[in-house]
């Protein structure tokens, strides 16, 4: 899906032209079902909101989900359908200047892939119940991986929100 630019550009941001074709074919193996249904109630991170939230994987990939009862956290993957594509350069409101899109968590971006670590909290059938999601109610999956502190975990990591760079 190209995005729609529901939530347009900022003053001071840009966008790269992007290529007419695809580089590569994804698959949705489900939904997410959150409490959010428009941009300004969802929250920022998954830190903010303890909301209970529901991964509805796809019958196909429901195999998948063996064993996933043995992790406490995983990884899941997501599409921000609509989020702007192609920002290279944006404005976020909390920092004082443009910031280039890599140095970011936001969804607009060349490929709206976003992320979270969320608490798994239980399973029932094709579906799981998760803690820690931060998108908009229906919101495609592309996939879930376990989360392992022991390699995952970074403590020492730091984002300079200064950005010294132009």
């Amino acid at each position: 899906m190209a995005g729609d630019h529901t939530f347009g550009l900022r003053p001071g941001e840009e966008a790269a032209a992007l290529p007419e074709r695809f580089d590569a074919g994804l698959h949705f193996i489900g939904r997410l079902r959150t409490p959010w249904i428009d941009r300004a109630a969802c929250p920022k991170n998954g830190l903010g909101s303890d909301a209970v939230c529901t991964v509805a994987v796809d019958p196909p990939y429901a195999p998948a989900l063996r064993n996933v009862t043995g992790c406490t956290h995983l990884i899941l993957l997501y599409w921000m359908a609509h989020a702007t594509r192609g920002l290279v350069v944006q404005r976020p409101r909390h920092a004082d200047g443009p910031r280039g899109t890599f140095s970011l968590r936001s969804p607009a971006r060349p490929n709206p892939i976003a992320l979270s670590v969320v608490e798994l909290l239980g399973r029932d059938g094709d579906t799981l119940r998760v803690r820690g999601l931060d998108c908009l109610d229906g919101t495609p999956l592309l996939d879930i991986k376990p989360y392992f502190a022991s390699t995952d975990a970074r403590p020492d990591a730091r984002v300079d929100r200064a950005g010294a760079e132009p």
